[in-house]
């Protein structure tokens, strides 16, 4: 199964600044995660972020607040993001068939939406080095779960080169210079 930038989208779940500090190895992942929605701006990706009660856990975190963009993030208190109607809406409007995902925590938000996009007969894209938990071993049992439902596991420069798909393709050169 192939990603193809036409019929792709970005998800971004749950960076938040009270939850981030908790999760291992945040620092890499969140830089993975810059890398990631930067190289898919490029590629015209469109990207769709939630928040998990942002009241509890606050905003999205600054460095990835400033590479998304202007955005408004979509609030939710269900754990899978298609638990939102606004999200599912958001989904179904923009008619793309293959998710990227990217988020924490990988063993219950992260996981409980990936599930359900399957289930909803999504092509799932979980960049693996893009996502975390606090524990390493929810993060590993869980990719092994979504990967074992149908996830295809793959990483942050995989899927930008993926949907490049060429060294002469329009954004190449800047996905290039990102990824070094």
């Amino acid at each position: 199964m192939r990603l193809k930038k036409e019929d792709a989208i970005l998800v971004i779940v749950d960076y938040q600044e009270k939850l981030m500090p908790a999760i291992k190895d945040n620092e890499e992942i969140s830089r993975s995660a810059e890398i990631l929605i930067k190289g898919c701006k490029v590629m015209g990706v469109p990207i769709l972020v939630t928040q998990q009660y942002t009241k509890g856990l606050g905003e999205t975190i600054p460095s990835i607040q400033e590479a998304i963009g202007v955005h408004t993030a979509i609030e939710k208190t269900s754990f899978s993001c298609c638990g939102e109607t606004v999200f599912s809406e958001r989904l179904i409007e923009m008619q793309q068939k293959s998710v990227i995902i990217a988020g924490v925590e990988a063993h219950i938000c992260v996981q409980q939406t990936v599930l359900d996009l399957l289930e909803k007969g999504y092509k799932v894209f979980l960049a693996a080095d893009c996502i975390g938990s606090r524990k390493e071993i929810d993060k590993e049992i869980a990719i092994r779960r979504m990967e074992n439902s149908g996830a295809v596991v793959i990483t942050c420069e995989a899927v930008l080169f993926e949907l490049c798909g060429g060294a002469k393709a329009e954004g190449f050169k800047e996905i290039s210079k990102l990824v070094k």
